[in-house]
């Protein structure tokens, strides 16, 4: 028994003196050289050390290797495909004899790595060329690989502290970094779940991850595989499970991606985006999609930001020339809380002040309608209702159309101000000056709010139509008014003009030339009352425009006490006005419906000045006249009635 106890004894301290000594006795260049050839035979790849290599192996085979470089392929940018200042590898002991490379560990510090394409499109993280079971005329670039059935990698946990992860396509030179990498990559197999834990940083933001990949040997063969990733930051949180099919030239799955602020990823990217406090917000897009090749889909897309919700699907062509085809619905579009507080819709009543009013001027500033060439797009969008500013719109629909620069928006159905229309846009971009044609058909539009609200004009009440087909060119405001040419038509009914009281007008004008002076002397020149209106049962003219200037013909107006006609120019580049109206007080007064024409007095109507001190005046001057000249006729005719009476009672005396 003593006997048996003392070769236990000696047996173990031979093994306790073999573990102490084991670090001595087996060469550590041994067993790099070992690793690196095995490295070499599953790769194609070299793998050198430059700095010193160290061997434990208690608790468990360790093996150190600082400063350590992984080749990249003979295409790539530089040399090194990955780099790292430590590399420590805890190694299974039976995996150096075994058919199979095994890690129980690995832990990187410091890494530079680089996953590239070349100007051909084959990616340097394709290993496996050395070892793959096809024919040598079938592996090109760009294709995939078959792994043998007995090659596996079992690599337990890999950590990575520090360094950077680079991405560069090496045909559109594009180029992504993440640095401050800290990881854990869990690979039992290349045939089991690769899961990917931790955190990274990009671009100064801090992001966390959790990957998971159900076969790593399908992804490497270009094989099918599911993915799934959570990514969760500061800025924005997103999700995605779906499949890789291609080498990563198939993906489809559920996107979601959400974030509390669209200004807070603005301010990363490194634009300010100056928006209100209820503007750009909390946003999320949820949807499927499907990139193949150069085309990404999306459908079943439910998009929000703030209180706006959008639907539809769409599909884009990301290849030289961007191309998007999409179908959209807006819902409720309230636009206001994006808008520039310049333009946006005024809170409180604004203070008057006796300041005169400011001449308008057209901005000469060069437009830049260059991005119209940019891509190309079909898209359908559809709203239940709009909120612009003052404009406010009932559903509608309208189609944008782009190709080469010319862009067509087609109002297809439109809803507002209790009337209804349609009409289309064309703007055609292609060369300097700008082409711009414009044609609408609006019916039953009531007048006054549609245009109060579209342009601060609250001078005309009526409900009718508009119509226009206008165009122009030129390359800035002030050039496009310039150039303007076409046709404006109008047709109001029940309605009033405000601004100014031309009956009342009239009718002092006709006790000036009857010599009541007291009783008209105020009235006969002035600009727009707010309080005063002229009513009318209808009103109808066209404006023709020529280089800006519109000029009218056919203006009538009709109501109970009066008939106006008029014609005259609207000089938009001069912003002036110069119109002639004449105005007739009816004989008889049969109510909204008459249809007799008859005046029994006319007097003109000047309306002259520029648009911001337009100025009214009756022009009386040659009513003067004519009436004057009348009473000259009728003072000689009573003279010449009387002279011939007086000599003829001086007759009748003379011969009794």
């Amino acid at each position: 028994m003593k006997t048996l106890l003392k070769i236990i004894g000696v047996i173990l301290l031979l093994c306790i003196a073999l573990i102490v000594a084991a670090p001595f006795l087996i060469p550590t260049d041994t067993i790099f050289n070992k690793v690196s050839q095995q490295v070499e035979q599953t790769t194609g790849r070299t793998l050198t050390i430059k700095g010193d290599k160290t061997l434990s192996v208690f608790p468990a085979l360790k093996l150190e290797l600082n400063d350590v470089h992984f080749a990249n392929m003979e295409s790539g940018s530089r040399a090194d495909m990955a780099s790292m200042k430590q590399l420590a590898v805890h190694i299974p002991w039976f995996s150096l004899f075994g058919g199979e490379f095994k890690l129980d560990k690995f832990v990187i510090n410091e890494p530079n790595i680089l996953l590239e394409t070349d100007k051909n499109g084959k990616a340097n993280w394709q290993l496996f060329d050395a070892v793959a079971e096809q024919p040598k005329e079938q592996s090109q670039s760009g294709e995939a690989i078959k792994l043998p059935d007995n090659f596996d990698i079992e690599l337990g946990e890999v950590a990575i502290y520090g360094g950077t992860f680079t991405y560069l396509d090496g045909q559109t030179g594009a180029k992504q970094q993440i640095s401050d990498l800290e990881l854990a990559i869990l690979l039992p197999s290349l045939r089991k779940t690769l899961e990917v834990k931790g955190g990274i940083t990009y671009m100064q933001e801090r992001f966390e991850l959790d990957i998971k990949l159900d076969t790593p040997a399908k992804a490497i063969e270009g094989a099918t595989f599911n993915i799934e990733q959570s990514l969760d930051s500061r800025l924005v949180d997103l999700t995605f499970k779906g499949s890789i099919a291609k080498q990563g030239q198939d993906i489809k799955g559920q996107l979601a991606l959400s974030g509390e602020s669209v200004k807070s990823i603005a301010k990363w990217q490194g634009v300010e985006l100056d928006a209100k406090d209820n503007a750009f917000n909390a946003f999320s897009v949820n949807g499927k999609m499907h990139l193949v090749g150069e085309k990404f889909n999306l459908e079943d897309l439910v998009a929000t930001l703030d209180a706006l919700e959008i639907k539809g699907k769409s599909e884009l062509n990301l290849g030289k020339r961007l191309a998007i085809n999409a179908d959209i619905d807006l819902g409720m579009l309230d636009l206001n809380p994006y808008l520039p507080e310049a333009v946006a819709k005024q809170e409180e009543p604004v203070e008057q002040n006796d300041k005169p009013a400011e001449p308008i001027v057209w901005d000469d500033s060069k437009i830049d309608l260059s991005a119209l060439n940019s891509l190309d797009a079909n898209v359908v969008i559809r709203s239940s209702g709009l909120k612009a500013n003052d404009i406010k719109l009932g559903a509608n629909q309208f189609t944008v159309a782009l190709k080469n620069s010319i862009a067509k928006l087609s109002l297809d159905s439109f809803s507002a101000y209790e009337g209804s229309g349609k009409g289309v846009i064309n703007v055609n971009a292609q060369q300097v000056p700008y082409k711009i044609s414009t044609n609408f058909d609006l019916a039953d539009i009531d007048a006054q709010p549609l245009l109060t609200d579209a342009t601060g004009f609250d001078k005309l009440m009526g409900k009718g139509s508009l119509n226009w087909n206008l165009n122009t060119t030129g390359q800035s405001q002030k050039s496009f008014i310039g150039a303007l040419n076409g046709k404006l038509g109008f047709e109001f009914a029940d309605g009033a003009v405000k601004g100014a009281n031309i009956a009342e007008m009239v009718r002092k004008g006709k006790e000036l030339i009857s010599g009541n002076f007291g009783a008209a002397s105020e009235g006969l020149d002035s600009g727009f009352e707010e309080s005063e209106q002229t009513d009318f049962s209808a009103l109808s003219g066209s404006f023709n425009f020529t280089n800006g200037v519109g000029r009218n013909t056919d203006l009538s107006l009709i109501s109970p006490l009066i008939r106006i006609s008029g014609e005259g120019d609207v000089n938009l580049p001069e912003t002036t006005v110069n119109y002639r109206l004449v105005t007739g007080i009816v004989s008889s007064i049969e109510g909204q419906g008459t249809t007799d024409d008859s005046t029994g007095f006319k007097i003109p109507l000047r309306i002259k000045g520029p648009f911001h001190d337009v100025g009214i005046k009756l022009d009386v001057s040659n009513v003067l006249k004519d009436e004057a000249k009348q009473k000259v006729d009728e003072a000689k005719e009573k003279a010449k009635k009387k002279a011939k009476e007086k000599i003829k009672d001086k007759l009748k005396g003379l011969f009794g």
